[in-house]
């Protein structure tokens, strides 16, 4: 058999899924990577025993160290050429069926302990993006440059269905008909201890904690600084803090991003300008517009000086 060159082969983590037939992946916020009801779009959910939480290995024989990933709705896992965001490095993880199979569909798995990193082969990872929306559930590929997003590049596996080898054992139930308990000895799992830390998580129903602090509503603004305010609906957090650094560093940390730029609309001409030292006294509810280091908009910033 061919391979890829890499040198990461004695961390190769194909022996995960030699067996399999059918998986899960559990992201490092332990949700599940999901094939989007629009046949589309792939993102993160909490529901693993939907049949959208369901991959088909299909292994490459040209080469021991490459996978394909196949959808409810077969469709290949796709590291498309997509952005998710105008000056965001990631860019989209879709389904999609090729014309012809490319290097776009296919993965290399690798080891890290008992979880594994999905690589593209162009050196990209698959990402489980956390935070705030957009960013929250989305996938993408990409390679994290903050130790903050390191561990979203982690996955855990599922094997859910095997491929069966003579002598046969006895027969597996099929997959939609799995209850994915940890008492369900058919769903063999690298690190079976996350499903009570999931079942504990989605039990952990009850009256929500008070919020303390104020609560701020943001837009991300175009590259030329435009925002869609009226058609477009807004997200929000909860700061608490008075200082514009302080803020900032919240925005990336829940993010990922970084050099964010917190703006506020003038109310005389309606112009983004950067926010400057401390915010507005008593919590008082505020509304503000991030806009990416490498737009237009912050560039002119640093023109006339307001950076």
């Amino acid at each position: 058999m061919q391979s890829t060159g890499s040198n990461n082969t004695f961390r190769s983590g194909m022996e995960l899924f030699q067996r399999a037939k059918v998986v899960r992946l559990r992201s490092h916020h332990d949700k599940y990577l999901l094939a989007d009801e629009d046949e589309e779009s792939v993102t993160q959910d909490r529901n693993g025993s939907s049949k959208n939480a369901k991959w088909t290995v299909e292994l490459i024989p040209e080469f021991d160290n490459l996978l394909r990933l196949k959808s409810c709705y077969g469709k290949y896992l796709t590291a498309s050429n997509q952005p998710l965001l105008l000056g965001v490095t990631g860019r989209k993880v879709v389904q999609s069926v090729p014309r012809r199979l490319d290097s776009s569909v296919e993965w290399e798995p690798l080891r890290d302990g008992a979880q594994v990193k999905l690589k593209t082969r162009y050196g990209n990872f698959l990402r489980a993006n956390g935070g705030l929306p957009p960013w929250r559930n989305s996938v993408t590929h990409d390679i994290p440059h903050r130790s903050a997003t390191q561990d979203w590049i982690l996955w855990d596996v599922d094997v859910l269905e095997i491929h069966v080898q003579s002598p046969a054992p006895p027969p597996i139930p099929h997959s939609d008909s799995l209850d994915f308990d940890s008492s369900t000895p058919s769903a063999v799992s690298i690190k079976s201890t996350t499903f009570s830390r999931q079942e504990s998580t989605d039990s952990n129903v009850g009256s929500p904690p008070k919020l303390e602090g104020r609560t701020i509503y943001y837009h991300v603004a175009e590259d030329n600084g435009d925002v869609d305010d009226e058609n477009v609906q807004g997200y929000s957090l909860i700061f608490k803090g008075y200082g514009v650094e302080q803020l900032t560093r919240k925005f990336e940390e829940e993010t990922g991003l970084e050099g964010v730029i917190v703006c506020t609309r003038s109310p005389l001409n309606g112009k983004l300008y950067p926010l400057r030292l401390q915010l507005p006294p008593n919590n008082v509810t505020m509304q503000v517009v991030l806009v990416l280091p490498s737009s237009k908009v912050a560039k002119d910033f640093e023109e006339q000086g307001l950076l």
